[in-house]
């Protein structure tokens, strides 16, 4: 589980080039799936990571084969993971659709590989519990890749909180909302409650500590899968969360409001990352500006009038995987530890509970 509120940090790590000793060998990482994820959310950050070196990508689909030779030229595709490990790779990163990433991740620890798993890391927490087991068993590195705990916004959620800004949290409200109703819910994501939700409930673990009880809505598509979710957290603490998922919002919130005993912060938008990796942007060509937002995008703290722009921190996604190389070195912690995985999961899955039954569903403690 996330540690205690007072034992938490002030503020995640963020790693960078300067922290990784020249002496480190870089680690030879393979990238399972050049979909979506893994296209622009892993292979740029792993091409231009520190202490790393993208070796191969595993895809079959001749069209993802020839993307990868053109936009990672000297990158190899190979057609399995077995080929993976027999080319040398030490780590893998799987991004492929969300129903494979129990048997992936299972089988890369099983050829000796460390594993990055995109979330959502498994369908439910029994199979989440039990991969993170088998990796402590054999030894090996696992991490979730949960990289928006690294996002601009939340970053400055948690130094706004950890410095007492705000006053005591009672209220955490946070939003993924976007009017795209052809891209999603998708299959590949196991619906906006395990795809979205695998960030949004790991955000309010990592800010408010565990959780006592959930309550969660959702709306079923003709797909089956669910949308529009809200989900309701009761920490032990005594704040509450509220969390928002919906790929068919016209008129999206605010990505975050927190609310403490002298001030609430609000900040609209996305963080721009994402973004900027579509758009074929990537540490590499932006040097110090990555992450930076500019002004117009600030958020402000409220007490009771117009607000005060705070000046929103750099997103840090770039930091993740140099992180991830330290690990399997030896020469630092894992940037989100394995076990991080089964307590989101295990909110989700009582929040598939919840909204199914029409009930509040208490967590042990």
């Amino acid at each position: 589980m996330p540690v205690p509120a007072d034992d938490r940090p002030a503020m995640l790590p963020a790693v960078t080039a300067l922290d990784i000793p020249d002496d480190i060998p870089p680690v030879r990482f393979g990238l399972v799936g050049y979909g979506f994820g893994g296209r622009y959310f892993h292979a740029p950050l792993l091409a231009a990571a520190a202490g790393c070196e993208l070796l191969a990508v595993v895809t079959t689909a001749p069209e993802r084969r020839a993307q990868v030779a053109r936009e990672h030229p000297g990158v190899a595709t190979v057609g399995s993971l077995e080929e993976l490990a027999a080319a040398g790779a030490e780590a893998v990163a799987i991004s492929t659709p969300a129903d494979t990433h129990t048997a992936l991740t299972e089988q890369a620890l099983r050829l000796g590989l460390a594993v990055v798993c995109d979330k959502p890391f498994a369908l439910d927490a029994p199979s989440a519990r039990g991969t993170v087991e088998l990796a402590e068993r054999l030894g090996l590195p696992l991490s979730p890749y949960q990289n928006r705990r690294w996002d601009s916004d939340f970053r400055t959620v948690q130094d706004l909180v950890a410095r007492g800004a705000l006053g005591e949290v009672s209220r955490f409200e946070s939003r993924f909302e976007r009017l795209a109703p052809e891209s999603g819910p998708g299959a590949a994501g196991g619906g906006t409650l395990r795809d979205f939700g695998s960030h949004l409930v790991d955000q309010a673990l990592l800010l408010l500590g565990p959780v006592g009880s959930v309550y969660a809505e959702w709306r079923l598509r003709d797909s089956g899968l669910d949308d529009d979710v809200f989900v309701a957290l009761a920490h032990t603490g005594g704040a509450r969360s509220h969390l928002w998922g919906s790929w068919r919002q016209g008129a999206p919130g605010p990505r975050f409001r927190v609310t403490g005993t002298t001030g609430s912060y609000v900040v609209g938008g996305v963080d721009g990352q994402e973004d900027a990796l579509v758009a074929g942007q990537s540490p590499a060509t932006l040097g110090s500006r990555w992450g930076a937002e500019p002004a117009d995008r600030w958020g402000r703290v409220h007490r009771g009038d117009d607000g005060e722009p705070v000046p929103t921190l750099p997103g840090a996604w770039h930091t993740f995987y140099p992180a991830f190389a330290a690990a399997v070195r030896g020469r630092g912690p894992l940037p989100v530890p394995a076990r991080d995985a089964v307590a989101t999961a295990t909110v989700l899955d009582a929040a598939r509970r919840s909204a199914a039954e029409g009930i509040v569903v208490g967590l042990p403690r």
